[in-house]
């Protein structure tokens, strides 16, 4: 082991200069600074080198973290990205927006001992910046190139992660895409004081240049049916995600200037990568000078509360049936977002809408946590003559999403799914009912995390490989 490493006795934790609330209320530009080489050696330093690595553990990738710390304390930069890519084909973005409060870093054992977890995000991102600046990055070069091909729908990041796989393979691989710029959520969802647009397209850039061949604006379905992909690709890889807004039966709930987050947050990042947004520029989609009430503790709410911070708006109120302690959401993206001047109603929930044509407040409930249901989590139950109301002109509901109908959509009846709308997929594999089909992403798992996109992206292209060298095989010993 280094003797540069353990130095969290002596080195507290540190992050990256963030800037002040007042300024990045102004601002689209991500709130973190890169750390500075020397800072970037010391933070990683600090890791203990543990002999069960619980931040391994708990990062649904099982990224080699504490190798690659211990290379960057090292000053072994190259060795450290290399490292890194090994089981993450998005580290650069996951170092940006994993909820490492969650995952690694709440895991940490110097956390535990009460030392403060090592700034595992923060390095990632240096790293893999440092990597794209010398050109240590390149296209992928398979050592052959093989005949079969593989159609992939989605360009998100589970789209992403197992075209990489498959083109490192040598697999000819094809990805289609309803939108005109790929990255699904990372490009349109998530707002660029989290993930600059630059990342995702320069990564998107890379997969081209490498052989990857992107269909946008091509929607499955329309353009073409998932049987004639089928007939077209020797295996189908479906990632197409989940988008269908979940909705809320309140009285009021048809009134205009209530709607659903992704309508809002996909407008607010077409305009900030320079696309006329009809609903934007009428107003009806801009929160500049309006009181706003965002529904919802996720992740999206908080990127909802915080983008109508930077459009100006004039008051913005989240409201969540739980407590702090029990949203799904980031704790850090909540800070972030006090910080910013976003005030949170915690434990209270719509019961009415207000207004004559379009919204003009929320009517809200107090409620109280229960006994704690199925999950494990607390039960939210109203309080009786608890109503309150909040002035409101614009209403964001971040409740969730649900994937579509694929079978429907894709015009494939026969393709199973759960009672929940999710593809019926083979754990570990994605393996569908379907011959040649496989699935994988939130379009299986249902909404969830970016690096759980990313892992079922890279299983999946393992077992798509593992597919067609069998069926290629077998063909072999058929034809002998």
């Amino acid at each position: 082991m280094s003797d540069s490493m353990l130095k969290f006795v002596t080195v507290a934790r540190d992050m990256p200069d963030k800037a002040a609330a007042v300024e990045r209320r102004g601002t689209w530009d991500e709130i973190y600074a890169r750390f500075a080489p020397t800072k970037a050696a010391e933070q990683a330093a600090r890791c203990s080198q543990c002999g069960v690595p619980f931040c391994q553990v708990h990062c649904p990738l099982h990224n080699n973290i504490p190798d690659w710390l211990m290379l960057t304390a090292a000053g072994r930069l190259e060795e450290a990205y290399e490292l890194a890519a090994a089981t993450n084909t998005l580290p650069e973005i996951c170092g940006r927006i994993c909820p490492q409060d969650r995952l690694c870093e709440g895991n940490c054992v110097i956390e535990s001992a009460g030392h403060e977890t090592v700034t595992i995000g923060s390095v990632e991102t240096y790293i893999v910046e440092t990597a794209f600046e010398n050109g240590w990055i390149k296209p992928v070069v398979p050592a052959r190139e093989r005949p079969e091909s593989v159609g992939i729908i989605g360009a998100g990041p589970a789209g992403f992660a197992a075209a990489d796989a498959l083109r490192r393979r040598g697999y000819q691989v094809h990805i289609y895409d309803r939108y005109d710029r790929a990255g699904g959520l990372l490009i349109y969802g998530i707002p660029s004081f989290k993930l600059e647009k630059e990342i995702v397209l320069r990564r998107w850039r890379l997969l081209e240049a490498g052989g990857v061949q992107f269909h946008m604006n091509f929607e499955v379905g329309r353009d073409a049916s998932l049987a004639d992909l089928r007939a077209r690709h020797d295996a189908v890889l479906v990632a197409a995600g989940v988008y269908k807004a979940r909705d809320m039966a309140a009285p009021g709930s048809g009134l205009g200037n209530i709607m659903a987050a992704m309508r809002y947050l996909t407008a607010s990042n077409r305009k900030g990568l320079g696309d006329a947004v009809a609903d934007f520029d009428d107003g009806t989609l801009d929160a500049a000078g309006r009181n706003v009430v965002v529904i919802g503790g996720g992740d999206t709410a908080m990127d909802c509360v915080r983008t109508a911070v930077r459009q100006g708006a004039k008051s913005v109120k989240c409201l969540y049936r739980r407590d702090r302690n029990n949203m799904p959401g980031s704790q850090r993206e909540v800070t972030n977002a006090e910080e910013e001047g976003v005030e949170f109603i915690w434990r209270s929930a719509p019961e009415a809408f207000l207004g004559e044509t379009t919204v003009a407040a929320v009517r809200a409930q107090r409620m109280r946590l229960g006994p704690p249901d199925a999950s494990g989590r607390q039960t939210p139950e109203p309080i009786e003559d608890s109503s309150f109301t909040i002035d409101s002109e614009l209403v964001i509901k971040a409740l969730g999403f649900d994937p579509d109908d694929i079978p429907t959509l894709f015009g494939e009846p026969a393709l199973k799914v759960t009672r929940w709308g999710t593809i019926q997929a083979e754990l570990g594999t994605g393996r569908t009912n379907l011959p040649g089909v496989f699935a994988a992403g939130d379009i299986v798992r249902g909404a969830s995390l970016v690096v759980w996109a990313i892992r079922d992206g890279r299983d999946c292209a393992a077992a798509i490989h593992r597919y067609i060298s069998a069926k290629a095989t077998a063909e072999l010993r058929e034809a002998s």
